[in-house]
C-alpha cells in the first residue's frame, strides 16, 4: 500500500499520534489528508500549521461517542470525495481509576469511543473499499488489549474488543478475497501527554515520532499485527505456557506492568 496520491482519513488528527501521522502522510505525497477530532480549534490549527504542504486536508469536528455524527460525517465525505484509501483509527480516551470508581459515563463513552466508534466508521467506508477491492484500515488498539492491568479495566475491555473485532474483520477480508488490508496495533505507553504520570519499570515509554512512522510502514507493508515493544507473539505465548499466577508474577515483578498506572494523571485538558 502506497500512500501517494490515495485519501486518508484519521480519527484523532489534531493532537498527539494522529497529528504526527497527519504529517507523515503528507510528506508521503497522499492526495487528499481527511482529520477528524472532536477539538474544532485544534483541528484549525494543524490545517494552518500543514498548509505548506499545498494538500487538500479536510478537518471535520466529530464526537466519536455518538455514532449520529460519524454518520453524518462520513456522508459528507463520501459526498466531498467518493471514497477514502486508507482509514486510520486512532482515537481514543482512558480514564484512569480502578473499576468501581468509574462512572457510567465513563464506562459509556470508553467504550463508545475506543471501540464501537471505530466499528461504526470502519462499516460507513468499507463498502466502498470492497467494491473497489481496494483499501488499508489501521486500528489503533494498546498492549493492554493482550495483558489486563490496575486502573485500566473498562480501558483494557474497550482494546480487547478493538483487537479481536480488527483480527476477525481481517479474516474476513481474507476469505471473501478482497485486497482490503487490515492491521491491528497494539503499542505500550507512548509519550502523547495520554498517558501523563505512568511510570514503567522497564519496558521503555515509546517515543511519538517513531511509533507513528512505525504504524505507517505496517500499514504500507499490510502488516497484520504489530504490537511494540514488545512482540504480539511473545505476550501470547507467554500467557499461553505459564500458570496464571507465574505470569501474573512476571508481569508485576519483572517488568512492573501492574504498578504502571499507579501514578497516572493523565492530560489536563
Amino acid at each position: 500500500m502506497d500512500l501517494r496520491n490515495k485519501n486518508v482519513l484519521i480519527t484523532g488528527g489534531a493532537s498527539g499520534l494522529g497529528k504526527i501521522m497527519a504529517r507523515k502522510s503528507l510528506e508521503r505525497g497522499c492526495a487528499v489528508l481527511v482529520l477528524w477530532d472532536i477539538n474544532r480549534e485544534a483541528l484549525e490549527s494543524v490545517r494552518q500549521e500543514f498548509a505548506y504542504f499545498q494538500i487538500p486536508i479536510l478537518c471535520h469536528t466529530i464526537d466519536l461517542a455518538q455514532s449520529s455524527s460519524i454518520l453524518e460525517g462520513s456522508a459528507k465525505i463520501l459526498r466531498e470525495l467518493g471514497y477514502i484509501d486508507v482509514l486510520i483509527n486512532n482515537a481514543g480516551i482512558v480514564v484512569g481509576k480502578m473499576f468501581h470508581e468509574h462512572s457510567h459515563l465513563d464506562i459509556e463513552r470508553s467504550m463508545g469511543i475506543n471501540s464501537s466508534a471505530l466499528m461504526h466508521t470502519t462499516l460507513e467506508f468499507l463498502p466502498l473499499m470492497m467494491e473497489r477491492n481496494h483499501g488499508a484500515i489501521c486500528n489503533i488498539a494498546s498492549s493492554a488489549g493482550l495483558i489486563a492491568n490496575p486502573k485500566m479495566s473498562v480501558y483494557a475491555a474497550s482494546k480487547w474488543a478493538v483487537v479481536g473485532w480488527s483480527d476477525s474483520l481481517r479474516l474476513e477480508m481474507q476469505k471473501l478475497n478482497y485486497d482490503v488490508s487490515v492491521t491491528t496495533i497494539m503499542p505500550f505507553y507512548i509519550s502523547t501527554g495520554m498517558f501523563e504520570g505512568v511510570r514503567s519499570k522497564v519496558l521503555p515509554i515509546l517515543k511519538p515520532e517513531e511509533v507513528s512512522e512505525r504504524i505507517l510502514r505496517a500499514i504500507e507493508a499490510k502488516t497484520k499485527m504489530l504490537a511494540m515493544p514488545m512482540p504480539y507473539w511473545f505476550i501470547r505465548l507467554s500467557q499461553g505456557i505459564l500458570p496464571l499466577a507465574t505470569f501474573d508474577w512476571v508481569m508485576r515483578s519483572v517488568f512492573g506492568v501492574y504498578s504502571t498506572m499507579d501514578n497516572f494523571k493523565g492530560r489536563t485538558n
